[in-house]
């Protein structure tokens, strides 16, 4: 990868921020100094993701999909994506780069194919209804797709077919995360209840199969995001409140 001295790709680590100040903030981990600011004055971001070669920042808004070089100090997106009619709550990248995932409030799924000059979306995954969160299965061809109904969606890439569960009818499933070892799946919906599934298949052409582990009572209220530790021993789990002024983490551990 090549680097120019000073930018934000030269940095070990990238910490990225944004929300509804329409600005894209790059910090100094160690030492809380911000190093650069980019404006995304169309809309709030609503989702942030870096290109797996960390030479592009994806922030995710109302309608569109701005890129953001991060190896020189150009202020405005290098790559725009658009006609998406809705917000667009989640973003990444297949680990090798060729595509982009998106998910939004229009209810659709979508594949974005980075190689093409074509900046329209290849392909579409059609749900009831908004979609809060997508994950990208380890295997790189399953998509993890969670929705405002309280649906799961698991959608194979390689045929197209889809399978779906439902934790909890009609409460909506805010975060999914797979472990990196693909062992295990975890979910946490608006009534602050946090589900983990043992993962088999997944492997070759076997889709993913799901086995009911445990329920975690999480929290009480509205919880926002679910992560596993790198070595799969742990689960983050974070909650908001209803006043939006606070929040807290617990962490989970099981054998």
């Amino acid at each position: 990868m090549n680097t120019s001295p000073g930018t934000v790709g030269s940095d070990p680590v990238i910490l990225a921020t944004a929300g509804y100040d329409h600005t894209v903030r790059f910090w100094q981990a160690h030492s809380g100094i911000c190093t650069r600011t980019v404006q995304h004055q169309d809309s709030q971001v609503n989702a942030l993701e870096i290109t797996p070669d960390r030479s592009m920042i994806a922030a995710a808004g109302y309608q569109h999909i701005r890129m953001y070089d991060l190896n020189s100090n150009n202020p405005n997106p290098v790559i725009n994506y658009d006609g998406v009619s809705k917000n667009i709550t989640s973003v990444g990248f297949h680990e090798d780069g060729r595509w982009m995932y998106t998910g939004g409030e229009d209810c659709m799924a979508r594949i974005w194919d980075l190689r093409s000059r074509n900046l329209q979306c290849q392909r579409i995954f059609q749900v009831n209804a908004p979609i809060n969160c997508v994950c990208l299965h380890p295997n790189q061809a399953e998509l993890i797709v969670g929705d405002q109904s309280g649906a799961i969606h698991i959608w194979d890439l390689k045929t197209d077919h889809n399978e779906q569960l439902i934790p909890e009818p009609d409460v909506s499933v805010n975060a999914v995360h797979i472990d990196p070892d693909a062992s295990y799946m975890a979910a946490i919906n608006s009534s602050g209840n946090c589900y983990v599934w043992n993962l088999t298949g997944g492997i070759g052409d076997d889709v993913t199969q799901l086995i009911p582990k445990t329920k975690i009572p999480a929290h009480k209220r509205y919880a926002l995001r679910c992560k596993f530790s790198p070595d799969s021993t742990y689960v983050l789990l974070i909650l908001c409140f209803p006043n939006l002024l606070s929040n807290s983490a617990q962490c989970h551990k099981w054998v």
